[in-house]
């Protein structure tokens, strides 16, 4: 996909572009509409307050042409792969395991007392 000018003078690649256009659809899939339609995402989107751009929805439909849900995604996951991520999840402090430990053994000495008591 290549970058293109805006009104800004910046530069903007067609994918980010179209990328509202195709989340739009994949939502539309997921709530039971098999093969949304341009006027589909456009009544989704304006909806929603976005400005749909024609020219935009245009290119992305011509790109997932033919591609069926599953494949859309299957092909975006393979990108995802190819160009790595970030790191895990951050580590769960020490505090907060002995914190547990205290209250299962304060359990376990309750239920010990209850024991007795039945005896």
């Amino acid at each position: 996909w290549k970058a293109r000018q805006t009104d800004t003078g910046r530069e903007t690649h067609g994918q980010h572009r179209t990328m509202k256009y195709l989340a739009a659809y994949m939502l539309l899939s997921l709530g039971g509409n098999e093969a949304p339609t341009k006027e589909d995402v456009t009544t989704l989107l304006s909806g929603s307050g976005i400005e749909v751009e024609a020219k935009e929805l245009d290119f992305m439909f011509t790109k997932i042409e033919g591609k069926t849900v599953k494949e859309l995604i299957a092909e975006g996951k393979s990108r995802l792969v190819s160009i790595g991520g970030g790191g895990g999840g951050a580590a769960a402090g020490g505090a907060g395991g002995a914190g547990g430990a205290g209250a299962a053994e304060e359990e376990k000495k309750e239920e010990e007392e209850e024991e007795e008591v039945d005896v």
